[in-house]
């Protein structure tokens, strides 16, 4: 029996459709690898609730489900390092990420992790959590990024601004990396099914549903 590889786009704090993906998921999470785009946190009601929904993933799966790092989560990491809450973030920019933070939903975040006698507050497993988000998971067949990849750079030459920021350059692109692309980031009013890449953040945040794909199979579940 072929291995189902299940991804799951752009969560942003929606906690209920992610409970609701996960019991619509057609998966076995003993065998089958499951992979979530990132952008957990932000703009929905409940960031830290779906933060701590995954942790509980990963304790209880361990390898069979990965998580890739959003732009969203790189500049949470970002603010949390700049006020000394957290050791130096995985991958340095010289972007002002604190200001595009707290414009692009941030507030959401920091009103979920904040205790009246604690201030700000992030569970140790959580930050343990954020740390060891990944920019891309490779497999034989396909390469799953937050955002997208450069056209004509080679996949292992990408930058980490456009593993988490790129939109159109490379939506709009027929570039062939010799793998499928699977990602999220830019809302969509249906998943994007094209021969190089495959987008399922389907704008969850925004009234839209939350979207799995099943490869390889290509089998859309939504919420």
């Amino acid at each position: 029996m072929t291995k189902k590889i299940v991804a799951i786009g752009d969560i942003h704090g929606m906690l209920f459709k992610l409970e609701s993906l996960l019991d619509a998921l057609p998966i076995s999470w003993e065998t089958d690898l499951v992979i979530f785009l990132g952008d957990y946190v932000d703009r929905g009601p409940d960031p830290k609730g779906v933060v701590e929904r995954l942790v509980e993933l990963r304790r209880e799966f361990g390898q069979n489900i990965r998580f890739l790092l959003g732009n969203h989560e790189y500049m949470f990491l970002n603010y949390l390092e700049r006020r000394r809450i957290i050791g130096e973030i995985p991958y340095k920019s010289d972007l002002p990420l604190d200001d595009t933070f707290l414009a692009t939903g941030g507030e959401s975040t920091l009103g979920s992790y904040f205790r009246v006698h604690d201030g700000l507050f992030v569970p140790e497993d959580h930050l343990e959590f954020f740390r060891g988000l990944v920019p891309m998971i490779e497999e034989e067949e396909y390469v799953f990024v937050h955002a997208g990849l450069r056209p004509k750079r080679p996949i292992h030459e990408q930058s980490i601004e456009d593993l988490l920021w790129i939109r159109h350059e490379f939506i709009d692109s027929d570039y062939d990396w010799g793998k499928r692309i699977v990602f999220g980031h830019t809302p969509l009013s249906s998943p994007l099914v094209q021969p190089q890449k495959i987008g399922i953040d389907t704008g969850a945040v925004y009234g839209g549903p939350l979207t799995a794909v099943i490869l390889p199979e290509l089998r859309f579940v939504q919420v």
